[in-house]
């Protein structure tokens, strides 16, 4: 079973898909849209599932060190309902650090700056969709 996992932002769309057997995530692309057209980047996640045959959607939930949920967590729930109204299932992953893991990964990694500013987005998406397939996968 294919996955696709998504790390939302307010302009950026970080995606990242599994292979054929829902056990390996990797980097797919970073959509681009307008501040806050949430409309715009969930019609693209509904184009690709259709185009990929993923049913199963991995969204990064966004909660505050304390476990509370925010602002950006409030966002992610919409979001939620609208691909859920595309009939699609959604999973919520919890996406604390996910951005600071990506960062050091790439720093160690030698990637530069640029690069990591263009990447950060669907690294972390293959880092939310990864973490979501390892416990499945016990």
């Amino acid at each position: 079973m294919k996955y696709i996992g998504l790390d939302l932002g307010s302009r950026t769309l970080g995606v990242a898909i599994s292979d054929a057997l829902g056990m390996l995530a990797r980097a797919y692309d970073t959509f681009r849209f307008n501040d806050d057209n949430y409309e715009l980047a969930a019609k693209y996640t509904i184009d690709l599932a259709k185009k990929e045959g993923v049913t199963t959607i991995v969204l990064g939930y966004p909660r505050h060190m304390n476990g509370d949920a925010g602002i950006r967590a409030s966002i992610s729930d919409n979001f939620k309902k609208m691909l859920e109204e595309a009939n699609l299932k959604v999973i919520l992953e919890d996406e604390r650090l996910t951005t600071v893991i990506v960062n050091k990964a790439m720093i160690s990694g030698n990637v530069n700056r640029k690069d990591r500013k263009q990447k950060k987005d669907e690294m972390a998406a293959v880092v939310i969709l990864q973490n979501y397939l390892d416990k499945i996968s016990f």
